[in-house]
């Protein structure tokens, strides 16, 4: 019986021996789990200094974009970058994922079947390694994104507190009079009154009238039943050509009688002394109380619903960002003072400050002028005192006269100008501008403003035929895809688009009109096709120059592509405003012929900086790149010379039998960063990274223009 126990007691301890063995198994067993992103996900948007990721498989595709090589700016796609290194390809995998410090310029190149971009600064840097990972290090299983701070409002609250200032309120406080009836018939919010009401209002209007009235808003001053003042004042004029008068400045003091009267009932505007002074934080809820009635809903389900969330803007959002805003006597007292609310909200939306967005004004009428500047302000509280200070400028709506304006004077580094942060000019127009804006507009976007549009109140079918520029907007954004642009049907559904059009001008990736090294100049090649070169050899140089333009970003307003080959003598193959696409040029590029002859590249020289750089854009970096295999056989020392007084940088290229002396001659100095040589044509390529990187690195260390 004993050995039996015996037996019984050492069975039971080589199994419980064996199951500690087996759950010791199963825990070394245990793998780190690796989350799963997109081929879109960038590095920056991930706030993790160090983590594994799963990439998907189909990754490889040009929308997906890379800056740098093996070292890689942060908002370059984590999957693309891990392509473009050959640690994963196509099909996914997993990789690890190390952020470094910011780089002073990241070398673009082709691997693995993707292109990276160029690029001369960023912020921050990531590297690609294994997916393995260090075995001491554990990595985080879910990844934190960079998200915006959302703050929802209660449900009922109708005040929205946008000024802590010392200034008190002379409103007196809500009571629980019924307040006046708004109408919803048209976009305008309008008051129910009677024929009494109408004939004291009328005369009351009349007397506060502006100098001058805008005769689309006049119309027939008639008592309308079950219609409000707006809707008889916006009536059809015979005299609505004329967009330089004003609007009637009727609203303001409807919105002062609606104040008033919600503390003393029926009380007229005249009976209430203390009426003309009214806080911001009052009208910003009248706006608010007045946008409801807008709503297709009723009362009871605007309530049942929570106010949309406030979008709290994001540090990442790293903009200078100049506002135009309309000071136009069309605009009025009291639509004025909206778009100062607006311009509030807008403020704390972006959260302003000196490692988040810049802000600025700048009021237009008659003429613009900057009511602060970006480095006046670095704090949302200052900025909003500074707007509640605005006063109303009048005159007419003269926007082209405020975009050449900013272009010339507001984005400059003495005035706050960042250099690294793209400039965003957003526009407010009251129905529409008195001067053309397409010229100024262009001038603007080739200075690298991203130019928003957003028009309020907009002409009607009758206004129309009258409008000084047709299209307006789409000649004036940055492009005319939708994205840069915003048509508001009344002022009072303004606050409405702050979150969206934060998050438009935020999104500094789709910000195409920032200049940077790749859009900003007029690139000019000077070709040797002389019989030294050869048919196949020329063939190489059209390959390197293909390679080169690949990696500039082209378009009209953007980086432009011109080409001159020659021999003894010269034939302009193409200008600068011959093709406006990359693929264009590309095409014309591989359909240079090969010219044969002598080898005058003093002569080529100075015909490329007349029919080429002579009819450059004046706020363009002027670059030629000769490109040549021999000794010239004229002097190239004057061209050159003269070449660099009118600003233009030029690059020498020498292959084969070129002579050092006359490639030092033609390049603008320092010659060493401008001149390159090679034995053979198969080596060109080896420099095209190079003279991509100088170009950019010589773009950064200049000025803004």
């Amino acid at each position: 019986m004993k050995e039996m126990t015996t037996i019984s007691f050492v069975v039971l301890l080589l199994m419980l021996a064996n199951a500690s063995k087996e759950d010791s198994r199963k825990t070394k067993k245990l793998k780190q789990y690796v989350p799963h992103i997109d081929c879109d996900i960038k590095a920056g948007k991930i706030m993790d200094v160090e983590f594994l990721a799963k990439c998907p498989a189909g990754c490889q595709e040009n929308k997906y974009r890379v800056y740098g090589s093996n070292i890689y700016a942060s908002f370059s796609s984590v999957c693309s970058a891990a392509i473009h290194s050959g640690v994963i390809d196509n099909s996914g995998g997993k990789v690890l994922v190390k952020k470094i410090p910011g780089q002073s310029g990241y070398r673009g190149s082709f691997s693995n079947g993707i292109r990276s971009l160029s690029l001369p600064r960023w912020k921050e840097s990531f590297i690609i390694a294994e997916s393995k990972g260090k075995k001491s290090v554990s990595y985080p299983s879910v990844l934190e994104y960079a998200s915006s701070n959302l703050t929802t409002a209660k449900t009922g609250d109708t005040l929205l507190k946008v000024y802590q200032t010392s200034t008190t309120s002379t409103a007196p406080e809500p009571t629980t009079t019924a307040p006046e009836t708004f109408t919803t018939k048209e976009p305008h919010p309008t008051m129910t009154r009677s024929r009494t009401s109408t004939k004291s209002t009328t005369t009351t209007f009349n007397k506060s009238l502006p100098p001058i009235l805008r005769p689309r808003d006049i119309g027939h001053v008639q008592s309308v039943p079950g219609r409000g003042y707006n809707q008889a004042f916006r009536s059809a004029s015979s005299f609505a050509s004329n967009r330089n008068f004003a609007r009637l400045n009727t609203g303001y003091k409807r919105f002062q009688q609606a104040i008033s009267e919600k503390g003393k009932g029926k009380e007229s505007v005249q009976e209430h002394p203390k009426s003309k002074t009214i806080s911001m934080e009052s009208q910003l809820q009248f706006v608010q109380e007045v946008s409801a009635t807008q709503a297709p809903s009723t009362q009871e389900e605007h309530n049942s619903k929570p106010m949309e969330s406030s979008f709290q803007g994001d540090l990442n959002c790293k903009i200078d960002l100049a506002f135009l805003i309309d000071g136009s006597w069309s605009i009025g007292k009291r639509r004025f003072q909206i778009q100062k609310l607006f311009l509030v909200e807008m403020a704390q939306a972006l959260h302003v400050g000196s490692v988040s967005p810049l802000m600025g004004i700048v009021q237009y009428g008659d003429d613009p002028s900057t009511e602060f500047g970006l480095k006046t302000y670095s704090k949302v509280k200052d900025v909003q005192a500074a707007i509640e200070k605005i006063q109303q400028k009048g005159g007419l709506s003269n926007v082209g006269q405020a975009l050449s304006y900013v272009n010339k004077n507001f984005f400059s580094d003495a005035n706050g100008n960042r250099g690294g942060a793209p400039n965003v000019a957003l526009v407010l127009v009251d129905g529409w501008p008195t001067d053309k804006v397409e010229e100024a507009s262009r001038l603007a976007r080739e200075s690298g403003i991203n130019i928003f549009f957003v028009t309020i109140e907009g002409a009607d079918e009758q206004e129309k035929p009258h409008v000084v520029e047709p299209n307006f907007v789409d000649k004036a954004v940055c492009r005319s895809n939708g994205f840069f642009s915003m048509n508001v049907p009344s002022w009072f559904s303004l606050r409405k688009i702050v979150q969206p059009l934060v998050k438009r001008v935020c999104d500094t990736d789709r910000l195409m009109c920032s200049k940077t090294c790749l859009n900003a100049a007029d690139i000019g090649f000077v070709i040797d096709g002389s019989s030294s070169v050869g048919t196949g050899n020329f063939r190489t140089v059209m390959q390197f120059i293909i390679n080169i333009t690949k990696e500039f970003e082209i378009s009209d307003t953007d980086t432009r592509i011109g080409a001159v080959q020659y021999t003894y003598e010269q034939r302009l193959e193409f200008g600068f405003d011959k093709h406006s696409t990359k693929e264009d040029v590309m095409n014309a590029i591989k359909n240079i012929n090969y010219w044969s002859g002598g080898t005058s590249t003093g002569a080529a020289i100075s015909y490329a900086s007349e029919h080429l750089f002579g009819k450059s854009k004046p706020n363009k970096r002027k670059i030629m790149i000769v490109i040549t295999d021999g000794r010239s056989y004229d002097d190239v020392r004057v061209p050159a010379t003269a070449a660099h007084r009118n600003g233009v940088i030029a690059y020498a290229i020498g292959i084969a039998w070129a002579v050092q002396d006359e490639l030092q001659s033609i390049a603008t100095d320092p010659y060493k960063e401008h001149s390159f040589f090679v034995d053979e044509f198969d080596s060109l390529y080896k420099y095209v990274g190079k003279i991509i990187q100088n170009i950019c690195t010589e773009f950064n260390s200049q000025p803004r223009n």
